[in-house]
């Protein structure tokens, strides 16, 4: 027996899986309106003539947020705002450039840190994790962007933050097989700018993953294979700890505020401007650097 199916219009099907909903971006006005200056300015810069964009600055911010904040993906972001999804990606990457361009510099920070009477910083990595191939590392058998650690790809940021955990300055991305002291020495100025920074007799807290850079770093004391810490070791590590562990937060804040650094789909050599625009993003709305 034959069987006749009814014809089926798919354009129809996806029209009626569509629903449309109103949604609030947990972010102030004015970071919506110094996003759209900061994109303003660059077409004054650009020479980019009126009427020439599908959006204006502002609708064009607000793109912006929404993949910061939410992750929300390209294609729907091209959807919402009837433009086609190459136009949002360059919309989007033209939002990262001019935050980025705006993050303070190590020294800039640490100079403010001082100012502000910050008796010691923090400085950690994180890793942000990437949905990404295999990539062939320096060595044979060995995965560039393969963190042993956390077993997932992904790219080390290094954060100085502020004795509360406020982050106050992020790195150049460095591949997730790097371990902590060697992210730190490939940056051009962080071993430098901390070691300035601890000549004025503050400190610069660090975790073991930075035991390479003792002289530089203030780190805790290590277990020995066979032995066992003093009382005394096991009181510093204490007090290192507890004024170490809110380093944390600086790693914390960036993630759950900004969701697209849970997880990022794309080249993971742009994440070091990514976090630094992001990095902007937060001192902005909230209106502190130190």
């Amino acid at each position: 027996m034959k069987v006749v199916l009814p014809q089926i219009n798919f354009i129809e099907v996806l029209r009626w899986m569509s629903v449309a909903y109103t949604a609030v971006l947990e972010v102030s006005e004015g970071s919506v309106l110094f996003m759209s200056g900061l994109l303003h300015a660059e077409r004054v810069r650009r020479g980019t003539r009126k009427g020439t964009r599908a959006l204006g600055t502002y609708k064009q911010a607000v793109l912006v947020l929404r993949w910061f904040l939410e992750d929300t993906r390209m294609s729907a972001l091209a959807r919402d705002n009837n433009i086609a999804v190459s136009t949002a990606y360059d919309y989007r990457d033209e939002g990262i450039a001019v935050l980025a361009a705006r993050q303070p510099s190590l020294h800039g920070a640490l100079l403010a840190a001082k100012a502000a009477g910050h008796s010691h910083v923090i400085v950690d990595g994180t890793l942000i994790y990437t949905d990404r191939v295999s990539t062939p590392g320096p060595t044979s058998g060995v995965d560039l962007w393969w963190s042993g650690k956390h077993h997932h790809h992904g790219g080390n940021i290094q954060v100085v933050s502020a004795p509360d955990g406020w982050p106050l300055w992020t790195s150049r991305v460095r591949p997730g097989r790097e371990h902590d002291t060697s992210a730190a020495r490939a940056d051009p100025d962080l071993l430098s700018r901390i070691t300035d920074w601890i000549s004025d007799g503050a400190l610069a807290l660090a975790d073991l993953g930075y035991e390479g850079e003792p002289e530089t770093f203030t780190i805790p004391f290590k277990k020995p294979k066979d032995g066992q810490l003093t009382v005394d070791q096991q009181a510093y590590n204490a007090i290192h700890g507890a004024l170490r562990c809110l380093g944390e937060r600086a790693n914390s804040l960036l993630k759950t505020t900004y969701k697209n650094l849970r997880r990022y789909r794309g080249c993971p050599w742009r994440l070091g401007d990514i976090v630094a625009a992001a990095l902007v993003l937060l001192h902005h709305e909230h209106h502190r650097t130190t």
